[in-house]
């Protein structure tokens, strides 16, 4: 049981790491980029669950608040949460959980993940684009303008690219249930020949 939370945590840190370099992969358009930070959010929810994708990311946010350069242009400090994009940083962590918490529920079911994966990314816009207004002071029309409709399309992409993405990896992280150690434990018990 401590190998596979040992193993877990490894994973967790590693998605951490693929999160900021997400980070890095960005196309400024305006006071939001366009980053590949929600796609490995995504990715690590689908493999890791609802806990260690919520870890995950809070290790990320954790690496950015303390100064390290893991948000997107390669910035970091605890100003970040303050300026035009916390909310979207903030919006990560319930992202992870939710499409986490479907992957812990229904982790065969693409309809139910799909679902969990679009409410996730409305939660982000919900309080990015809020953050953004409030923290800029601009009007709800240009909120949604600059930090919601350009990234629309991109998101639907990355939505439908994490699923199977996630799909190779999953059985490589998630560890096997105790039936099927407990099968594979009997078969290796089995007398070998007839």
């Amino acid at each position: 049981m401590e190998t596979d939370s040992l193993k877990m945590m490894i994973y967790a840190s590693l998605f951490s790491a693929l999160i900021a370099m997400g980070a890095y992969i960005s196309i400024p358009i305006g006071p939001v980029p366009i980053v590949l930070q929600n796609l490995f959010i995504f990715i690590a929810a689908l493999c890791l669950g609802s806990r260690w994708a919520t870890a995950s990311v809070a290790v990320y946010l954790l690496a950015g608040a303390i100064g390290l350069p893991v948000f997107a242009g390669g910035t970091g400090g605890i100003h970040r949460f303050m300026g035009p994009t916390g909310g979207y940083l903030l919006g990560f962590l319930p992202a992870a959980f939710l499409t986490g918490l479907a992957a812990d529920r229904a982790p065969e079911r693409p309809v139910p993940l799909f679902a969990a994966m679009i409410t996730a990314t409305a939660v982000i816009y919900a309080l990015g684009v809020g953050w953004l207004k409030l923290s800029t002071g601009m009007a709800m029309e240009k909120a949604l303008a600059v930090g919601c409709f350009p990234f629309l399309i991109g998101d639907a992409v990355k939505i439908a690219a994490a699923l199977p993405i996630a799909r190779i990896i999953r059985p490589m992280i998630t560890p096997a249930k105790p039936e099927q150690r407990h099968r594979l434990s009997c078969d290796s018990d089995a007398p070998v020949g007839k």
